[in-house]
């Protein structure tokens, strides 16, 4: 933003739309529905079973959109989690970006891992496991092998402070998961790690935060593509 822009705005604690985005802005994109999410299974590696046809119907409601509205042209990186529902989705998704632009894959994006229950359907899942009560402890793990919601949140910390150091003033489009972004909002809104927001993300939207400094802003949040009546 110019100066004479800058001068234009009214002071900061009236604004409401803000100067124009001039930090790395990271496009989180949730990945379309699973074979996990549509059968009720824990989805690590394992369980995960990549995009169901609803999900790749999503993911091209999506690709549709962006091609016509050009909106991510100035993408300079692209990512995706290393599970399949994730990289399926990015790779459909590659047609909606600059040309030549490939992926890369990087599991420090994943979700929560679920440990030695991936792939079990979610009852079985509770009955040998139990579900972890993060509100009493945020460090109890989902299960053996797993993650805590804490050591999460730190995984997911340290890969957006990583992206964004690497690409500063940059639109960085990354293919991850509910759980990412909701720890992706908690970083900008500076809530503390332990805090759950509960955001309902859904399949192939779109949430973006710019990162400038010691500053954060949220610009879009779950914003999708709809499919087309059937």
């Amino acid at each position: 933003m110019s100066d004479a822009e800058d001068r234009r705005l009214p002071p900061a604690g009236f604004r409401q739309r803000g100067p124009k985005p001039s930090g790395t802005r990271l496009m989180l994109i949730r990945h379309g529905e699973s074979y996990a999410n549509a059968n009720g299974l824990a989805g690590g590696p394992i369980g995960d079973g990549g995009l169901t046809p609803l999900g790749r119907r999503q993911a091209q409601a999506l690709v549709d959109r962006l091609r016509s509205s050009a909106e991510l042209s100035k993408t300079t990186a692209f990512y995706t989690s290393a599970l399949p529902r994730a990289i399926e989705t990015g790779d459909i998704l590659r047609s909606a970006l600059p040309q030549g632009l490939e992926p890369t894959t990087d599991a420090t994006l994943n979700e929560i891992s679920v440990g030695e229950g991936d792939g079990l359907a979610w009852a079985e899942y509770v009955e040998r496991y139990g579900a972890p009560d993060w509100d009493l402890d945020p460090d109890a793990l989902t299960a053996p092998g797993g993650e805590s919601l804490l050591g999460f949140h730190e995984r997911c910390r340290e890969a957006i402070e990583r992206l964004v150091a690497r690409h500063p003033h940059e639109l960085v489009v990354i293919v991850c998961h509910g759980g990412f972004i909701e720890q992706a909002m908690k970083i900008y809104q500076g809530v503390a790690p332990e805090v759950r927001l509960r955001p309902r993300i859904e399949n192939c939207s779109m949430t973006e935060i710019e990162f400038r400094e010691s500053w954060r802003r949220l610009l879009r949040y779950n914003d999708r593509a709809p499919l087309p009546a059937e």
